[in-house]
């Protein structure tokens, strides 16, 4: 294999410690026909049984995955137990984030996409500064304005605000915030999911009912709705404020190609609803491109056989995708 549109992508193995390295094999084993990828981390991390391939460069990668999966090693100082996170690993785990980031940006590998992580042991024995691998990738970018999209085949949602708490959302909601948010939507949706004119965005209301006039807060018509207007005017095609508790029912997702919610849960929720298994964490703005599975290292199920590995495999697979659409503009 040969050619920028063969590069494998690249796979942060994520805390060794959560359902990463299984769910990982897991897509290998789906997918070893497929597409080409290859795991950053140690190879002692992968499940005992699992069939791996040490390899010395991603170029390796593409012949490597008809005998298992391929393996570029990083040693971590102390073996994976299952539920059980070493505070010495952690290090580790943020330096493996950083190698991927180094191997897409370099043009060894196509994209990223990222194993789970525990925000607290990254936080408390890595001295992570940022509130998760989004802002992170985002610094590594050199500060660039990043947007979390999570997508499905059901649903694609951006939340404006993130991992910070409800009572914050206001003061952290800004005109020039939402606005960047849905411009960076907006040429993703064309860039990287091939979204042909007019690329049609609903925009969440932040209140319930989208503030009732004024009556049930004010920020709806202060802040978000002149947004809207004015991107409107410019010709991109925008609903909203809209009441949050009627947009994401099957006719009202018909209606629009990617919602814009307000806040962490507004956009989690019926995402999560609609594709629990199968939803993709997609960072967008960014100079590459980096998928994650839409769920956590799941401590309590990890070593046990019950991960489900359907988030993984769709999350490689839109990167093999978006990566594609890149490329053909």
């Amino acid at each position: 294999m040969s050619g920028p549109d063969l590069l494998p992508v690249a796979v942060s193995c994520g805390d060794p410690s959560g359902i990463g390295p299984e769910i990982i094999v897991a897509a290998w084993a789906t997918l070893r026909h497929e597409l080409p990828f290859f795991m950053i981390g140690d190879p002692q991390h992968v499940p005992t049984g699992a069939k791996t391939v040490v390899i010395d460069t991603p170029a390796d990668a593409p012949l490597a995955m008809a005998g298992g999966l391929p393996v570029l090693p990083v040693a971590f100082p102390k073996p994976a137990r299952p539920g059980q996170p070493d505070p010495e690993n952690a290090p580790r785990v943020v330096e493996v984030i950083q190698r991927a980031v180094e191997l897409v940006v370099e043009g060894a590998a196509s994209a990223l996409c990222t194993a789970p992580v525990s925000k607290r042991e990254l936080v408390i024995h890595a001295g992570f500064a940022f509130p998760g691998q989004t802002e992170f990738l985002a610094h590594l970018a050199g500060g660039r304005q990043a947007v979390m999209m999570l997508a499905s085949d059901e649903l694609k949602v951006v939340p404006v605000t993130t991992h910070i708490p409800v009572s914050e959302v206001p003061k952290a909601l800004s005109a020039e915030l939402l606005e960047t948010t849905i411009r960076i939507t907006d040429r993703a949706l064309r860039e990287d999911f091939g979204v042909a004119e007019p690329r049609r965005i609903a925009v969440a209301g932040l209140n319930p009912h989208a503030g009732e006039s004024g009556v049930l807060g004010n920020e709806d018509a202060i802040i978000i709705a002149p947004v809207c207007d004015r991107l409107r005017a410019e010709g991109i095609s925008i609903a909203g404020p809209l009441s949050a508790d009627t947009m994401f029912h099957a006719q009202a997702r018909a209606g629009y190609d990617a919602a814009i919610a307000m806040y962490h849960d507004q956009a989690l929720i019926p995402i999560k609803t609609l594709a629990f298994d199968s939803g993709v964490n997609v960072t967008l703005g960014l100079p590459f491109i980096r998928t994650s599975p839409d769920h956590g290292t799941a401590y309590d199920i990890a070593g046990r056989g019950q991960a489900n590995p359907d988030s993984m495999i769709a999350a490689l697979r839109l990167a093999r995708k978006t990566a594609s659409a890149r490329l053909a503009n």
